[in-house]
């Protein structure tokens, strides 16, 4: 059975050092989370770390934040991200399954790019939720199923030819399922567009495989159709379609206060 692995991972981060050269998250993960209120001073933990870069956005803000990973590779990548920006973040290498935190620990909890390479995605978010306070905010945010990313996902999956091995993919609803039987309370979800799209992004990469060319990582805008595809980004985020269309999904929940004990009868 494929899985995506620590080795998988350490690889990833090692031919990405240059983290530059990275697609980031366009700061959506900050500002979902400020959305929800201010970070300074709250304990922030991020699972699965990869590059860091939300945890120190969130550092900048004046959140407490901690970066958990399984890949020294990842932690390097994301110490050197943290010393860039001069703010102090706390790393910590350990399985994202077994966290050696206690519980209620966390003011917050969240993790992108993480939930999709797990085969059963309970273990992962019941941890997440063991290891927040009492209304502490979980973020989650993964791939949306339905999008041609999803099909040549897997067809690179069959080929044995993705860089993380195995990944899966999940609807608005199947998210805020699984992170309501977690136990939170989904309070918000949200979502975002590939920009750029999938074409200049294969194109950008297969160029720098074949040692081509360098192309940046966003393309210049073009005039009149760049300002039109974002009208219409704009339109279709008002519809219901928009969580069909989406590139990436998230979902905020609440961590639920545990049930009373039953009152004795008789």
């Amino acid at each position: 059975m494929r899985a995506s692995t620590e080795a998988h991972w350490s690889r990833f981060w090692r031919e990405r050092a240059a983290i530059d050269e990275v697609y980031p998250t366009a700061g959506r993960v900050v500002e979902q989370m400020l959305a929800e209120g201010p970070v300074a001073g709250k304990l922030v933990l991020e699972v699965g770390a990869g590059s860091g870069r939300d945890s120190v956005g969130l550092a900048e803000r004046g959140a407490v934040s901690v970066m958990l990973d399984y890949s020294l590779a990842s932690l390097e990548v994301a110490r050197e991200v943290a010393a860039r920006s001069g703010v102090e973040t706390f790393l910590v290498r350990a399985d994202a399954l077994r966290m050696p935190f206690r519980d209620g620990a966390f003011d917050a909890v969240f993790h992108q790019g993480l939930l999709e390479h797990f085969r059963d995605p309970m273990p992962l978010l019941v941890e997440n939720v063991r290891a927040l306070r009492k209304e502490g905010i979980l973020l989650v945010d993964v791939p949306q199923r339905y999008h041609l990313y999803t099909v040549l996902k897997h067809a690179l999956i069959a080929a044995g030819r993705w860089f993380a091995g195995w990944e899966t993919e999940f609807s608005i609803g199947e998210l805020s399922a699984l992170m309501r039987r977690a136990g939170v309370r989904v309070v918000r979800r949200y979502g975002a567009w590939m920009v750029p799209g999938l074409a200049y992004r294969s194109l950008r990469l297969g160029l720098l495989k074949l040692r081509l060319a360098r192309l940046p990582l966003d393309p210049p805008p073009v005039p009149i159709v760049t300002p039109v595809l974002a009208s219409i980004r704009g339109l279709v985020a008002r519809t219901p379609l928009a969580f069909h269309t989406y590139f990436v999904i998230g979902a905020i929940g609440r961590k639920e206060a545990p049930e009373p004990p039953a009152a004795p009868t008789g």
